[in-house]
């Protein structure tokens, strides 16, 4: 997609115009030779609001988004605040069922989603949250016991391992959550923003330890508003906006035109804004 033929859109302002609806896909070279772990097939969500703006009190999170995710690729999926990423990653996930169309994952695969906390047992220390995040994502208890050591010690939380998870702070929730799903087996890893969460010391850890995860062959959906750190991750990246797929493509392509596209939308918000006030 041209630049010329993407109009300005200000993340967050909803009264902005949209991108042309013409979607860009660019599928793997060597895509025909390789495992579609999961596919969403024209997959729309949408539920009832009492907001008039919204279609007869219908709002479309989701509409008509098809993708495929390759055996061993990282693909990313970005956007402005309320475009619909997280609701892909939950949909992907199993906890959301679409109103139309079909989420598809191979036979005898599993996937799981790791963001902030999702799932964990307030009362529960880390420890007993850890054991059961693994058993959930296919490990027998002795192969979840054999993790926890390893678990404790990436995540750098000490004796708070031992300390329920509702006194932890959000960059605790979030080193346990993302030790957890890299110590334990998962067949499609699904990440919502967990790598933006904590100090810098441990984001740099976390995306060291998620590059060797991908590098090792595991299958990633990966949600950020990073973009550098989308480029630097991603095979392939899904660029979404008012719950539609804007652009499919390779990682630098599509977040270098997203990253144009939010600058022009910024400039023309400034123009804007000079000649109301002159």
């Amino acid at each position: 997609m041209s630049d010329d033929n993407k109009p300005a859109v200000l993340p967050g302002d909803e009264n902005a115009a949209a991108p042309s609806d013409e979607v860009v896909v660019a599928e793997p070279v060597d895509a025909l030779d390789r495992l579609a772990m999961l596919e969403l097939d024209n997959v729309s969500l949408s539920y009832h609001a009492k907001k008039k703006s919204f279609d007869h009190g219908t709002h479309h999170v989701l509409n008509q988004v098809s993708l495929q995710l390759y055996e061993g690729e990282t693909l990313g999926i970005i956007g402005r605040n309320g475009v619909g990423k997280t609701t892909l990653l939950r949909l992907m996930a199993g906890i959301l069922a679409p109103t139309l169309g079909k989420v598809h994952i191979h036979p005898g695969k599993s996937a799981s989603l790791l963001t902030l906390g999702l799932g964990f047992k307030a009362d529960l220390s880390g420890r007993d949250n850890a054991l059961l995040a693994a058993m959930l994502q296919g490990s027998t208890r002795k192969q979840a016991k054999s993790f926890l050591p390893s678990i404790q010690e990436f995540s750098e939380l000490g004796d708070s391992f031992y300390e329920p998870v509702k006194d932890y702070s959000s960059g605790m929730r979030a080193r346990l959550a993302f030790t957890t799903a890299l110590m334990t087996h998962v067949d499609i890893l699904l990440v919502d923003e967990i790598l933006s969460v904590g100090d810098a010391h441990f984001r740099e850890k976390a995306e060291t330890a998620m590059k060797s995860r991908i590098t090792g062959g595991q299958t990633v959906v990966f949600v950020s508003h990073m973009a550098e750190q989308v480029k630097k991750l991603c095979d392939r990246v899904v660029w979404l906006d008012q719950g539609k797929v804007v652009s499919i493509g390779p990682a630098a392509e599509v977040v270098d035109a997203y990253t144009q596209h939010v600058k022009d939308a910024r400039i023309a918000a400034r123009e804007k804004n000079v000649v109301a006030t002159s």
